[in-house]
């Protein structure tokens, strides 16, 4: 959950205001400067979203390293239907597919978490 706090105390006493600073509403405060404006080391969402980025790109560097070691072919047969392709294909297919499923029973159980809270906020 993504938001920003007006003006609140962090635990040493010094003012911190999430909105200007563009840091996320869970973070800790970091150490400001004696004019107020924030340090180099504040946390900020471009900062994280930069931080994501990069390892994102890791990941699929070591995900086009896997596959292009793993050109070996394989045959897979799924509901009677056989195929041919290479195994780091098959992987990355079958993980992907893990992926998907899981998001989509993820997504079920949001749904019904929300139209049961809208119920329950219904008077009766």
């Amino acid at each position: 959950m993504m938001g920003t706090m007006n003006s609140s105390t962090g635990a040493n006493g010094d003012a911190w205001r999430g909105g200007e600073t563009g840091t996320d509403e869970g973070a800790e405060p970091g150490p400001s400067t004696a004019a107020g404006q924030p340090s180099v080391a504040d946390r900020t969402r471009i900062g994280a979203a930069w931080v994501t980025a990069i390892v994102g790109a890791l990941v699929l560097i070591l995900l086009l390293i896997f596959i292009l070691q793993n050109q070996d072919g394989v045959t897979v047969t799924f509901l009677g239907i056989s195929g041919s392709l290479p195994l780091g294909v098959a992987l990355l297919l079958a993980a992907v597919a893990g992926a998907l499923l899981v998001a989509l029973l993820g997504a079920a159980r949001i749904l019904q978490l929300r139209r049961r809270f809208r119920r329950a906020g219904r008077p009766s």
